[in-house]
Formats: C-alpha cells, sequence, structure tokens
C-alpha cells in the first residue's frame, strides 16, 4: 500500500489481489446487500489519532470500536462510539447490567470476530456465528447521517449511510443493538 490517501472511490477495489480475505467478505456483504458505500485506502490506522485525518477525505468520522469483556471474560462487547468520546468503564457497565469491563485480548478478538487490534469494526461481527459478541452503540453513532468504519483491516475505510448500517446490513450481520449514552 502506498503511503497516501487514495481519493474517495465508489464501491470495492476494481482489483482486490493483494488484499485479505476479510476484507474481500466485506465487500461481498456490502454488495449483496445492494448497500451503496464509499471507500478510500490510506497508510494503517490503527489508532483513533491516526483515522482523524481520514475524516476529512471520507466525509465522516470514523467510529472508536472498542472490544470489550466483563471481568470473569465470559461476555464480550463491540463498542461503537465518535472519536471525540471517552470511554469510561463504570458508565457502560451500569447501562449493560455487566460487571465492570475492560479490554478483551486480541486472542478473542480473532477468535469471535476474525479481526487484530488496530481493525476492529462492526462489520467483523459476521464472523461471530456463535453470537459471543454483544453490539452497544453510542446514541449519536445513531443520529448521524453516516458512520465510517475499517472493513476489517486498518488500511481501508467505508462510509455508508447509518440507516443502511443499522438496517439491512445489522440483520445481515444476525446481530441485535444495544444503544449507550456516553458522557
Amino acid at each position: 500500500m502506498e503511503n497516501t490517501i487514495s481519493e474517495l472511490m465508489k464501491g470495492r477495489p476494481y482489483d482486490c489481489a493483494g488484499r485479505l480475505d476479510k476484507e474481500i467478505r466485506c465487500y461481498d456483504l456490502l454488495d449483496s446487500l445492494n448497500i451503496e458505500y464509499y471507500r478510500i485506502d490510506h497508510p494503517a490506522a490503527p489508532s483513533r489519532e491516526a483515522c482523524r485525518g481520514l475524516d476529512d477525505v471520507l466525509g465522516t468520522q470514523i467510529c472508536k470500536n472498542l472490544f470489550l469483556c466483563n471481568r470473569k471474560q465470559t461476555e464480550f462487547y463491540l463498542l461503537m462510539m465518535p472519536l471525540d468520546k471517552t470511554f469510561c468503564t463504570s458508565d457502560v457497565s451500569h447501562q449493560v447490567g455487566s460487571s465492570r469491563l475492560s479490554f478483551a485480548s486480541a486472542d478473542y478478538m480473532q477468535e469471535y470476530l476474525d479481526i487484530t487490534p488496530g481493525s476492529v469494526s462492526i462489520l467483523g461481527l459476521m464472523n461471530d456465528k456463535e453470537h459471543k459478541v454483544r453490539l452497544l452503540v453510542d446514541e449519536d453513532i445513531l443520529n448521524s447521517n453516516y458512520v465510517g468504519c475499517h472493513p476489517c483491516i486498518n488500511t481501508s475505510s467505508l462510509r455508508f449511510h447509518t440507516k443502511d448500517l443499522f438496517g439491512p446490513i445489522l440483520k445481515a450481520l444476525d446481530h441485535e443493538m444495544t444503544p449507550v449514552k456516553l458522557k
């Protein structure tokens, strides 16, 4: 991948050679649902700071996605939130009725979502066939027009309508969403 951000393109790459299967499966899913989406390719963006410059090109804010678990590591959560909000474990734990939440290990992330740290995405739920991960979404994400996320790899970013993500895409991922309110 080159060291610059590509221009905003509609849909999947013309040539998927050299791309990971999990990324291609994201495009296959979106295309099978006839979802309109836009994509940019860029250098690896494994942190929220690295994503900040991508927002302008993408035309929306890329969500911060946190992979969490309870204290006993028996319940797992994917939290989608705006980049400018801070995660407060006690606040979210109280809202979902779970013991204190903390970051889950990369091993669980790989096992349940087929994603590595820095590439966490709601689209990884397509790999959670046993429904081990509960989706939590900050209400500000639900109130936005567009959502930005990675296609399970942090060298590309996608933008699609929020109504598409929490409508046909979420239905195809076979998961439900729990709204939360972060301060």
